[in-house]
């Protein structure tokens, strides 16, 4: 599949992890529900061989010959037809095989200890840890999830890691604050916050990118949800993603979510290897409010990267109309003033919505994009 010249499509995080998958990495028997969801999806984007092994002792009531290593293979080549079927350029497996983004990647290190369950928000919890120790690596880490991506796509893939910023603000940092002498004042807690960061990403985001391209990665976004808590310390965002990107050879983006992008400008301008910010806009454009105009900041401040452009809300069930979607990359377009800056995705990932209604709202991303491609009259590949 050959990418558009203008307003390519690609994912940028999480599916809902089907029924069947939960249930079969459980080790239990199919209900009829989940039964039926694995056929009609296999229908529809043709992931699995239904005369194969896994595919018959999940169907046919014998979990005890389904490996929860094989359960999590069929669910990531999902993730991957799904996105496929779709018509994105670069896709992943729609994290098949992470739970969560927090407590994986910090089990990979030393120098934690976790303390337990913290609310995050709404009903959602996550359990924390606090920096013990110096950040060590013990392994780098999402290398077989790559790995079996890449194989098993034509497609480019691109992998997702959480950032270091986001790493340590979500976490306790007691070892590098209590090697800060005297009052434990607001330009203490900045430094320590500062070297933890630092540490996390020279220690262990860094090592395993570095790993990660050399498996083959050539796209890796890197997750900063945490970017826009404290606003004032967008420039310690950008120090650790410049200590963990420094000289290596990628296309690197940086996804932050649900934040008052205009309070980071200039500060987050200084990441000097993210190559396309990938945004949300969708979620905040009403009929009161134009979601797209801080795109006029990058003109303002002559920066002129690609722009990863949320055009899908993904906290609404409500499917956006293709001609919503290329009304808002024809404006966004007009903001930056080069059209050939817009890669298309949603918000964020769709993992909130269901695995029917995330189809619908990427078809009418796809649907979009492509009216938006005639309007500035450009071919179709």
């Amino acid at each position: 599949m050959t990418t558009p010249t203008l307003f390519p499509l690609q994912e940028i995080g999480s599916l809902a992890k089907p029924r069947w998958q939960l249930i079969g990495q459980r080790g239990e028997t199919l209900d009829d529900r989940a039964r039926a969801e694995f056929e009609t999806w296999n229908t529809r984007v043709h992931f699995a061989d239904p005369a194969g092994p896994t595919v018959q002792a999940l169907l046919f009531g014998r979990p005890g010959e389904a490996a929860v290593g094989a359960v999590r293979d069929l669910g990531a080549l999902f993730g991957l037809r799904y996105f496929e079927e779709a018509g994105l350029q670069r896709v992943y497996d729609g994290e098949a095989r992470r739970i969560e983004m927090y407590e994986y990647p910090i089990r990979q290190m030393q120098g934690f200890q976790f303390f337990g369950h913290v609310r995050s928000f709404d009903s959602k919890y996550y359990l924390k840890a606090a920096a013990t120790g110096p950040v060590r690596l013990e392994r780098p880490y999402h290398l077989d999830e790559f790995d079996f991506v890449k194989a098993h796509t034509e497609r480019v893939p691109k992998v997702p890691i959480t950032g270091p910023y986001t790493l340590a603000e979500w976490s306790y940092n007691e070892h590098y604050l209590g090697r800060q002498s005297g009052w434990k004042g607001r330009e203490v807690r900045r430094r320590a916050q500062s070297e933890f960061v630092t540490e996390i990403a020279r220690q262990a985001i860094r090592p395993t990118l570095k790993a990660l391209i050399e498996h083959g990665a050539t796209v890796i976004q890197i997750d900063e949800p945490a970017a826009g808590t404290h606003p004032d310390e967008a420039e310690l965002v950008v120090e650790g993603f410049n200590a963990a990107t420094e000289g290596l050879d990628a296309t690197f983006s940086m996804h932050i979510c649900f934040s008052d992008y205009a309070t980071l400008f200039p500060a987050i301008l200084e990441a000097k290897a993210c190559q396309q910010w990938a945004w949300e806009f969708a979620n905040r454009d009403t009929s009161h409010h134009d979601g797209y105009e801080v795109l006029k900041l990058f003109r303002e401040y002559g920066d002129d990267r690609e722009i990863g452009l949320g055009v899908l809300d993904v906290h609404r069930d409500e499917v956006e109309s293709p001609e919503l979607v290329a009304a808002r990359i024809v404006r966004a377009a007009g903001y930056l003033g080069d059209p050939e800056r817009i890669w298309v995705n949603p918000d964020c990932g769709l993992r909130t919505r269901s695995l029917d209604v995330a189809a619908r709202k990427l078809k009418a991303m796809a649907e979009g994009a492509r009216a938006a491609r005639k309007e500035f009259g450009a071919r179709e590949n």
